[in-house]
């Protein structure tokens, strides 16, 4: 069992190990959704409610029912179940209280099941050895990180539409090299907080 407090669990999730700055998972939603900060909002809350109903959800069901069956290499195809099931249910509910939002994620909503930072979240847990607490702050802090991430980007790309990019740098190019300058600010946490 790992005895790192789970408060530096969430703050080190968010800042210093967050999982699409240090970790590059979940690149692909946060170079695609990162154009409006509505939308990078409506998509981190969504992807921050799945990573911690679905980490919380695969601890119990790796602990309680792989682990006692002797079943743990099984836990790839249960964690994609269970983030699959979890997405169709925020897809659902999205789509039924804000009709907006849903047609704002488009195709990206449901890209969330195959979101490998939502699946990270869930194979660190096991890997680190987290007990249940621990596991859902990492899910939160996971979460929100993503969620700051993407909204940071997304304030970033809206500024530079009003920006003069040279021509070789228009595009992905600026945006790769943006997303490196904030993963090293990201990485000037480090010292601070720790985690193993």
């Amino acid at each position: 069992m790992n005895p790192t407090p789970s408060l530096v669990i969430l703050v080190a999730s968010i800042l210093t190990n967050n999982i699409l700055l240090a970790s590059f998972l979940g690149m692909c939603s946060f170079l695609a959704c990162s154009t409006k900060i509505e939308t990078s909002i409506g998509l981190g809350v969504a992807v921050t409610f799945v990573m911690v109903c679905t980490t919380g959800l695969n601890y119990l069901l790796y602990h309680y029912i792989l682990v006692p069956l002797e079943l743990e290499f099984l836990h790839f195809i249960l964690f994609i179940a269970v983030i699959a099931a979890f997405v169709q249910f925020v897809e659902m509910f999205v789509e039924r209280f804000s009709p907006k939002l849903y047609h704002a994620l488009g195709i990206f909503l449901p890209l969330i099941t195959v979101n490998c930072a939502i699946l990270g979240a869930a194979l660190f847990m096991v890997m680190r050895h987290y007990n249940f607490l621990q596991s859902l702050a990492y899910g939160l802090g996971s979460g929100l990180g993503f969620l700051l991430a993407l909204v940071l980007m997304a304030g970033l790309r809206e500024k530079m539409g009003y920006a003069n990019v040279p021509v070789p740098l228009r595009g992905t190019a600026v945006i790769m090299l943006i997303t490196g300058v904030i993963a090293m600010t990201f990485m000037g946490f480090a010292g601070m907080i720790t985690m193993q």
